[in-house]
This record gives C-alpha cells, sequence and structure tokens, in this order.
C-alpha cells in the first residue's frame, strides 16, 4: 500500500480521522444492527457484477458486497486514509470468500480510478467531500450503462436542504433519480446513470 500523503494532502477536517474512537464508532454492534450492510444493500449486487465502496472505512459494507457479487465479480474499496483502508483490509482478509477485492487509497481531490462498474456506493462520506461536483462527475464516468450509486447520508450531519442541494449537484452530473429508500437515521438515494 502507498505511504500516507503529506502534510499538505492530508484529509480536511470534515473527514472522520482514522482513530480508536472512530473506529469504536464505524465499526460495532449497535451501528451495523442499525445499518445492517445485507438489508441496504439487499438485491442490488448480483452475482459476477463490480462494485465500488467509496469511502469503505472499516470495510462492513466492503465485506457484504464482495460476499454479494461473489467468486466472479469484483470490489473496489476505496478511502482517503492509509490506516482505515489497513484496517479494512485486515477485517475483510480473514474472509476468503466471495469476489476479489482490491483495495485503493484515493487522493483528497479524485478518486483516481478508472474502472467500469455496475455498481458504487457512498455510506455517510458525500457530505465530507468539499467539491461534491467533482464527485458525482467521476462516479458518473466510472459507471456503466445503467449502472446504479447508492448514496446514504447522516441525517444528524446534512439536512434536508442539504441532501436536495447535494442530488442537484449529481443531476447536473447526468445521473437521474432512480428510488428514494428509507433507512434508519439516514437520507437516501439510488442514482442511476442511463
Amino acid at each position: 500500500m502507498k505511504p500516507l500523503p503529506p502534510a499538505e494532502d492530508t484529509p480536511s477536517e470534515k473527514v472522520c480521522r482514522f482513530s480508536f474512537w472512530h473506529i469504536l464508532m464505524l465499526d460495532n454492534p449497535v451501528r451495523r444492527f442499525f445499518q445492517n450492510p445485507e438489508k441496504i444493500l439487499d438485491g442490488r449486487i448480483q452475482p459476477g457484477m463490480t462494485a465500488i465502496d467509496i469511502g469503505c472505512g472499516p470495510g462492513n459494507f466492503t465485506r457484504a458486497m464482495a460476499a454479494m457479487a461473489g467468486e466472479g465479480g469484483r470490489v473496489l474499496a476505496i478511502d482517503l486514509q492509509e490506516e482505515m483502508l489497513r484496517y479494512a483490509q485486515d477485517k475483510c482478509g480473514k474472509d476468503s470468500s466471495g469476489a476479489r477485492i482490491t483495495w485503493h487509497q484515493c487522493r483528497p481531490d479524485s478518486l483516481g480510478i478508472s474502472i467500469k462498474a455496475d455498481f458504487a456506493l457512498s455510506m455517510y462520506m458525500v457530505h465530507e467531500v468539499p467539491d461534491q461536483e467533482r464527485l458525482y462527475h467521476e462516479i458518473f464516468q466510472c459507471l456503466r450503462s445503467g449502472g446504479k450509486y447508492l448514496v446514504v447520508e447522516p441525517i444528524i450531519h446534512v439536512t434536508e436542504e442539504a441532501f436536495t442541494s447535494s442530488l442537484d449537484v449529481a443531476t447536473r452530473a447526468g445521473f437521474r433519480i432512480r428510488e428514494r429508500p428509507s433507512f434508519p437515521l439516514s437520507q437516501a438515494v439510488v442514482l442511476e446513470k442511463p
């Protein structure tokens, strides 16, 4: 894995930085109960699909995506922080079944990927990105035609007005709104690339 970027390129203050307390907050049984990856992703990833977990954090959704995509599928797990990727890789490395997982450390200004995927997920991270226009454009380019992008944001950090504004940015990038699923303590949307 690449070394951590120099200090001037480190994540902004909006990013949930890697620490014991953030891991405890992100990776615990209570959170997995309310944000059960299998329930949230249910029916969205089929065997053989290529999926992207953007802002993979501790890897809870990465592991579920790999199981759903199966041995013929592929999962790309992306995070800004090297420590978070190492934690997720250690956690997911214990389970060798399912899709092959590729780990990628993005830059603060770009995902830095060129992949064609069927599905992408951003779980509680879009609000941390200063340039959402760039983010939505990059993800749009990474999805195949008909590809879906599930965005889930926390209601405690993201107001309805801010979420609506973010959706406006997504539609300007070319996405159309496919569905507005309901998850506890969250606002969510499934975007589709036409």
